[in-house]
């Protein structure tokens, strides 16, 4: 007997129905010469430090670093009895041969490595490598199995990755929550991503917005805006910074003749998108449909596994095998009906093959897995979920689009001179939609103008001025975010490090909506919308992270030697011991430094034999209600009077300056203010008096922002 080990109950059964497995057992299914058996993910997992030493119970500065010399492993107890149906399996007499079928990947490889090794398996193994969950695609891996020693390298570069995130997430966060009181979790993917956060979120706060004025003139059949020619930076070449000169610029163009100076006229091509990979699925989705990152990934792993309607999602790939090409082809014939229009528009070439190139098909980019498309089984779009159908929709048109020609058109540039003043009209004309055709109601064509050659005239029958205010730059959203994290690094010195972090960044694409989940379950981040902002907890932890943690390059060494480890290009026990050499200086760092900080007490951990304290509230030393002269007290959202109960109402909110580009309010600032009414810093002056908190940014003279404060007895 053959047992194939899957990664989820799902997987299995589809194996099994390709392999006539129909007996059903007890966590497995049954035939003549297979038998199927699944995980449920992780069924081994690394154990705790308590686990491995009694001692480690308790938090203790100098008991760290615990850097045991092998991390042993355990059953995770709420799947244990389905573990132990794999290990009597996979141990019992009549069994030949183990077949790994888990997700192929570095993940996949180390949740089947870690049963085979739990349950102290001998048999001989092979690997089943399928990108699809279609029959087709399972019996095609079954006919070409590899021996498992071919993955050797994947499943050491997976256990260095595992047992590295232990080593420095649990010594870093047991440092850092015992040097500065308060729970906090250090990872090294976790870590920067939440850098890039606070650094939006400092941008978003220290940014000082400016006035300034634009001047619209209407010559009949177009309009044209006024901007001065001589300027070097083309976006700033309208802003008038005051209004008197704007209104000057109105009076002398309103009802004059008008000469079109100059028409220029530039084609251009816009190539079609490449095919997706799950962070470029992910952002889209985003973008499209305002799915976070994390349902993008649940729905395009339904597909893939439920419907067997897309192939394997979890891929950093763009690009197809050239051996995939006769199948691409048999995919796009068996989309759905309503597709089939755009597939015939594909322009086909006479002998009815595919119009291939290396944007598409390219062995060189391919690592693990190809690139997401639809799979040659014909999805069924009347039962899809609402959420599924949008998502596959997204991906069998940008299937098709690939293959169409670019999107063609003429960018027109038009300036118009009225006495002396120059205005510009921009549009565009387009001479071959392309691609964009399978995209009809997605694409706005711009702004048409008129046909308009040098020296027409006109007469500017309308000028306006309008006040614009600069705006700073937006909250990061799950796309925005995402691209941060797949672009970290790239501007390192180091040109190697560079390179690596081009093919990786921060996480990898399968673990990347997980770490934007965990940077908010933790409190790190919050999601308004689509919007995600760093959390006064987050800013903190930034603060105090020191820069071998928090800077995309410490992720980048790692990526560089975890993706040469699964090559077999380095030495594990090198690479560890540079993770150990990081563990050690992260300790000493968290017992030496002088840096400062403060978290909220709901934050602060628990102390021995009473959890977690779940008191929300603390004084504030030295600051006193103004209204009744009851000590200040702060919470997670505001700073209020502590005779709350006895109806004094007094609050200011701590983020009730931030939309103006104010700071968020912390027990310093609120101390200083209560005592003194206002408080100047390096950014501006924040005021309180009559009722109303204000924010008067460096160098102007009026508040960018005011807030009602609840004032009333």
């Amino acid at each position: 007997m053959i047992v194939v080990v899957a990664e989820k109950p799902s997987v299995g059964r589809d194996i099994a129905r390709v392999l006539k497995c129909r007996e059903k057992g007890e966590g497995f299914l049954k035939g003549d010469t297979y038998l199927v058996t699944w995980a449920v993910g992780h069924l081994v997992t690394l154990c705790e430090p308590d686990e491995i030493d009694e001692k480690y119970k308790k938090w203790r500065m100098e008991d760290l670093p615990i850097l045991p010399e092998h991390i042993p492993t355990k059953v995770i107890s709420k799947t244990k009895s389905q573990f132990n149906v794999i290990k009597k399996l996979i141990n019992d007499k009549d069994t030949e041969r183990v077949i790994c079928a888990t997700d192929a990947g570095r993940e996949g490889e180390l949740i089947f490595r870690l049963i085979y090794q739990q349950a102290k398996c001998q048999k001989p193994m092979d690997r089943l490598w399928i990108s699809s969950m279609t029959d087709e695609a399972i019996r095609e891996g079954f006919a070409s199995l590899k021996p498992s020693s071919e993955y050797e390298g994947l499943y050491k570069s997976a256990t260095c990755r595992s047992q590295a995130d232990w080593l420095v997430g649990m010594n870093a966060s047991r440092a850092f929550t015992l040097r500065f009181d308060a729970l906090l979790s250090i990872g090294r993917v976790q870590t920067p991503t939440l850098a890039i956060l606070v650094k939006r979120y400092h941008e978003i706060a220290n940014f000082k917005p400016e006035d300034y004025f634009t001047v619209t003139a209407d010559f009949g059949d177009y309009t044209g805006q006024w901007f001065d020619e001589s300027a070097r930076d083309e976006k700033k070449a309208s802003r008038i910074p005051d209004q008197e000169t704007a209104k000057k610029i109105v009076a002398r163009v309103k009802g004059k003749a008008a000469r079109v100076k100059s028409v220029e006229a530039e084609e251009k091509k816009e190539a079609p998108p490449q095919l997706y990979d799950l962070t470029s699925l992910q952002r889209e989705a985003n973008r499209k449909l305002g799915f976070t990152a994390d349902k993008t990934l649940k729905v395009a792993q339904e597909l893939y596994e439920k419907w067997k309607a897309v192939t394997y999602p979890r891929t950093d790939s763009r690009y197809l095998p050239m051996d995939m090409i006769g199948r691409t082809k048999l995919t796009l014939q068996k989309l759905p009906g309503v597709y089939q229009p755009f597939v015939e528009n594909i322009p086909w070439k006479e002998d009815g093959k595919l119009p291939i190139s290396k944007r598409m098909f390219d062995n060189a980019k391919i690592s693990d897995h190809h690139a997401i498309i639809p799979t040659p089984q014909t999805a069924p779009l009347d039962k899809l979920p609402p959420d599924a159908a949008k998502l596959f929709d997204m991906i069998a048109r940008r299937t098709i689009a690939v293959f169409y020609p670019s999107h063609v058109y003429d960018s027109i540039k038009v300036v118009t001179d009225v006495e002396g003043n120059a205005f510009k009209s921009t549009g565009k004309t387009v001479r071959a939609n392309g691609w964009k055709d399978v995209y009809p109601a997605e694409e706005k064509e711009g702004d048409s103008l008129p046909a308009l050659k040098e020296g027409d005239g006109r007469t500017v029958s309308k000028a306006a001025a309008k006040k614009e205010t600069t705006k700073p730059p937006a909250p990061h959203t799950d796309a925005s975010l995402l691209a941060a994290m797949e672009n970290a690094g790239r501007d390192l010195e180091d040109e190697k490090l560079r390179e690596q972090m081009k093919g990786s960044g921060l996480g990898t694409p399968a673990t990347r909506a997980a770490i934007i989940e965990r940077l908010i379950q933790v409190g790190y981040a919050s999601r308004r919308g689509r919007a995600i902002s760093a959390t006064e907890k987050g800013v903190s932890l930034i603060a105090i992270a020191p820069e071998e943690i928090a800077s995309p390059e410490t992720t980048g060494k790692w990526e560089l030697a975890l993706d040469e480890i699964a090559k077999n290009q380095r030495d594990t026990e090198r690479f560890m011991q540079g993770i150990r050499n990081l563990t050690t200086f992260l300790i000493q760092y968290a017992k030496s430094t002088d840096i400062q900080a403060s978290f909220p007490e709901e934050m602060r951990r628990g102390r021995k034999g009473s959890g977690r304290k779940t008191a929300a509230v603390k004084p504030i030393a030295g600051a006193v209600c103004p209204l009744c002269g009851k000590p200040v007290q702060e919470n997670s959202k505001a700073f209020g009077c502590s005779d709350w109960r006895g109806g004094c109402h007094f609050t200011l909110w701590k983020d009730g300056l931030k939309r103006g580009g104010g700071p968020m309010l912390n027990e310093k600032l609120v101390a200083l203010l209560l005592g003194k009414g206002s408080v100047a810093g390096s950014t501006g002056v924040i005021q309180l008096q009559n009722g109303q908190i204000s924010f008067i940014p460096k160098g102007a003279s009026a508040p960018s922002v005011t807030a009602a404060i609840t004032y009333q007895k």
